[in-house]
């Protein structure tokens, strides 16, 4: 197999040498590193961008590749219209080329700078209107034809992930102590074991009684069930990170929204909006916990693209967004 993908390229190079070389290449990468026929044919194509490049710049000698040609064959990338992903997974295998090049001694020095980087591409988060999370949270009802306390669990699930921006992990292990109603505000464990306090509306408020008093007490019925669990399944153990998962997942799909809205976009709605609204970053991020301010910055991306169209579709000498 690496042999026929082998050939898609060798064709096109113009020096036996490189051709040689890139040879017994792919038979280190499929014998010494018994790499599968996908991870070849990755390899395959990456190659074939260098092997490009080479022929273009008219190089025929892997020893005149120096840090310049490099840098050039990352720009060369570019210009090509390759994504930063692509270029990325290019790079990589450009490394791993000539870190093997040189423990062949098949030249005398590595080119390739350890310290480049290509950044990927950030995709901005999906987050719901307004409109959309009170449709969201109308969804579970009796009308569906869902048993009483699961409408009031999963209802103040979904106004709680709103409220406080929690992740799914934090939502299933929080327990009854850690609620404090007096203070509207929860204690959670997040990633690291750290610890942080966040805060819930009055409505999330006035769902979670709800359900303590209507959905926990007929869930913790039996005997064994969970005593310290806040969400419980309807087993009336502590609600598995899945069960929410897929509970979100149904009523997604049953409010018409993007099939690509998963729990984690409640999170993401939270943080836009308490943006949009004019919280602080250093509070947001406090608020999500996240270690670094670079990860709260994606959802300034969001807002600005947000302001940008309120502008664009409101102001009368602006014009229509284009």
């Amino acid at each position: 197999m690496e042999f026929i993908l082998y050939r898609q390229y060798a064709m096109r190079m113009k020096n036996k040498n490189i051709e040689h070389i890139v040879e017994q290449y792919f038979d280190y990468l499929s014998v010494q590193k018994n790499l599968s026929e996908s991870s070849i044919s990755t390899y395959s194509d990456d190659m074939n961008s260098l092997i490009n490049f080479l022929n273009e710049n008219r190089i025929y000698d892997v020893r005149h590749v120096d840090r310049k040609k490099i840098r050039s064959y990352l720009v060369w990338l570019s210009e090509q219209k390759f994504d930063r992903s692509s270029i990325s997974r290019k790079l990589s295998v450009l490394r791993t080329f000539f870190r093997w090049l040189l423990n062949e001694n098949l030249i005398n020095e590595n080119p390739v700078p350890s310290r480049i980087s290509i950044k990927k591409d950030r995709k901005l988060p999906r987050f719901l209107s307004i409109d959309e999370v009170n449709r969201l949270c109308e969804i579970p009802s009796v009308s569906h034809g869902i048993s009483e306390h699961i409408v009031f669990r999963d209802r103040a699930i979904i106004e709680l992930f709103y409220s406080t921006g929690i992740r799914v992990s934090e939502m299933s292990r929080l327990n009854l102590t850690d609620v404090d109603f007096s203070s509207k505000s929860l204690k959670v464990i997040g990633k690291g074991d750290k610890e942080r306090v966040v805060y819930f509306a009055d409505s999330s408020s006035r769902s979670l009684k709800e359900y303590l008093n209507k959905g926990r007490s007929t869930l913790s019925r039996k005997n064994d069930s969970d005593k310290i669990a806040f969400f419980l399944s309807d087993r009336g153990n502590r609600i598995s990170v899945r069960s929410i998962q897929a509970r979100i997942k149904k009523y997604t799909k049953m409010s018409g929204l993007d099939s690509k809205v998963h729990v984690h976009t409640l999170r993401h709605t939270f943080a836009t909006h308490l943006l949009n609204g004019g919280a602080d970053l250093r509070v947001v991020q406090d608020l999500m916990g996240h270690s670094s301010p670079y990860t709260t910055q994606i959802y300034t991306h969001v807002t600005a693209l947000e302001a940008r169209k309120s502008y664009f579709s409101a102001h009368p000498l602006s014009g229509k967004v284009k």
